[in-house]
């Protein structure tokens, strides 16, 4: 036998152990196999025996909650059939009481259409009783007035206007009386609150007399400078008068020559010149001609001072430039020989002091008052009245529209429809009217009081008519026989309007009424 060596015989060793290890790893997995196929058999199994109890488990809830849902839906019907018959029964009883309502409502009807038809019945009666009391009333009102007219021997028509007559004098008394009893109230309560506001106007406002004229004197050291004033041949003179625009009146006069013209700033322009002249004493045509122009620099200097002083002494600001240099021009304007710039500074401070104690805005009403104779500074310039020159010159310079309503209406142009331009209207009759404040014509003066006579001796039953107090009164006798007590205050106010819209004037005039009866007899 062959021997086989220890190498051989130990790879047969490891040979025959793996191939045992393979069969046994083998067999190892196939039982694993069967293992695992047997546990997931079992639990398939299980899963499904599982499957088929929740299967009936669900189908059991699912009969249990059926029942559960029939039972409440059974319920449910049953409570809402239950209301649904409560509300019909309700409905029912509401039907029921509507149309017992109803009946009764019929029933209340029926006896109110069969009380009317009784109504109606009775009232056709009465319409009839009726119409036949009205004619056979007229029938006898008929017959009276046949009476009244035969006995009486008047017919209707003149009853008539007797009746009328005598009504219109019973309403004359009746509306005399209370125009008297309310011009009495109204006047005493308006009169004291004027007094009041106007005294207290005046006592805070100083004022000065008439002073200027339409002539300036200028004083010479000698007679002799009148000659030489005049020059060779006149040449000196006639300088003065074509560059000033002034004529000199040099007459008997001593030591003394008179400027005469109606601009006062050209006066003021030829007495500054002529005064200089006089002081530097050269006199000819080109030094006056120089003076001249030295003079009316210097007037317009003044001017402007003029104009800024009083719109600080009123204190009223934002006024234009221009308007300031107008306002200093009225310094030699006279208005019946009162200076126009002292007239217009008295108005303004007593538009304002009234316009305080009214509670009006005092700033506007003096500035109003400031402004109102504005166009008597061109006046002599332009065409129309100061009060349209005045309005247009504002308007350009966008003057407040207040103050130019204040200045179009100052003079009764227009009607009032402010507070301002009311107390602008009354100071300003305050400041003309004041005495010593305005110089009036003779002549001019004694017209307007027979003016004034005349139109109260035009009214009917005027006796005799006196004008007094300056013709701030006139006193009006009256025929009795012909004006009544009663007609007094009527034939007053009358008068009044009749002057008011026929003369002018300042201030105010009262018209002061007189009726006598005198009964004469003589013991013999």
């Amino acid at each position: 036998m062959t021997q086989i060596s220890i190498p051989m015989a130990v790879l047969f060793c490891v040979l025959a152990f793996v191939a045992a290890g393979v069969i046994f790893g083998l067999i190892a997995f196939r039982l694993g196999v069967n293992y695992r196929k047997k546990v997931a058999e079992s639990e398939i199994g299980s899963a499904e025996e599982q499957a088929r109890k929740i299967l009936s488990d669900a189908a059991h809830d699912a009969d249990t909650r059926k029942k559960e849902t029939i039972i409440e839906a059974k319920d449910e019907i049953h409570r809402l059939r239950s209301d649904a018959d409560r509300e019909i029964k309700e409905r029912r009883n509401e039907v029921s009481r509507q149309e017992r309502r109803l009946v009764q409502k019929e029933e209340t009807l029926d006896k109110k259409m069969d009380n009317l038809e009784a109504k109606e019945e009775q009232l056709q009666r009465k319409l009839k009783d009726a119409e036949l009391r009205l004619e056979e009333a007229e029938r006898i009102k008929l017959s009276q007035i046949d009476n009244l007219e035969r006995i009486s021997g008047l017919t209707a028509e003149q009853a008539k206007e007797q009746l009328l007559d005598s009504l219109q004098d019973e309403l004359t008394h009746e509306k005399a009386l209370k125009i008297a009893n309310y011009e009495q109230t109204l006047k005493e309560e308006c009169e004291e609150k004027a007094r009041e506001y106007i005294s207290l106007a005046i006592s805070r406002c100083a004022a000065d007399q008439v002073s200027e004229a339409t002539v300036s004197v200028v004083t010479l050291p000698n007679d002799e400078m009148k000659g030489r004033i005049i020059g060779r041949e006149g040449r000196n003179i006639r300088a003065i008068e074509t560059l000033t625009g002034v004529d000199l009146i040099i007459d008997d006069t001593p030591e003394a020559i008179t400027l005469s013209c109606f601009d006062p700033v050209r006066r003021e322009v030829a007495r500054i010149a002529l005064e200089r002249l006089i002081q530097d004493g050269r006199i000819h045509p080109t030094r006056i001609e120089e003076m001249v122009e030295k003079a009316r620099r210097e007037v317009d200097q003044r001017i402007k001072a003029d104009g800024e002083r009083a719109v600080m002494e009123t204190n009223v600001h934002g006024i234009h430039h221009e308007i300031v240099k107008l306002l200093g021009r009225l310094r030699y304007r006279t208005s019946y020989g009162q200076n126009v710039l002292n007239h217009s500074i008295e108005v303004s401070y007593l538009a304002g002091i009234m316009a305080s104690e009214l509670g009006v805005d005092a700033n506007l009403a003096r500035r109003a008052g400031l402004l109102h104779d504005i166009g008597k500074a061109l006046n002599h310039e332009i065409e129309g009245s100061h009060v349209e020159i005045g309005v247009e010159v504002c308007r350009k310079f966008k003057e407040n529209p207040q103050v130019i309503h204040a200045i179009e209406a100052h003079h009764g142009d227009v009607e009032i429809r402010t507070v301002v331009a009311a107390l602008v209207q009354a100071a300003d009759a305050i400041s003309a009217a004041r005495p010593a404040a305005r110089r009036e014509n003779l002549e001019n003066y004694i017209k307007r009081l027979q003016k004034l006579e005349e139109i109260a001796n035009s009214y009917r039953g005027v006796e005799k008519t006196f004008a007094i107090q300056a013709g701030r009164e006139i006193r009006i006798m009256v025929r009795p026989e012909e004006i009544k007590d009663e007609k007094m205050i009527v034939a007053a106010r009358e008068i009044a309007q009749k002057i008011e819209n026929e003369l002018d004037y300042p201030g105010q005039i009262k018209v002061h009424i007189i009726r006598e009866n005198r009964a004469i007899e003589y013991a013999k």
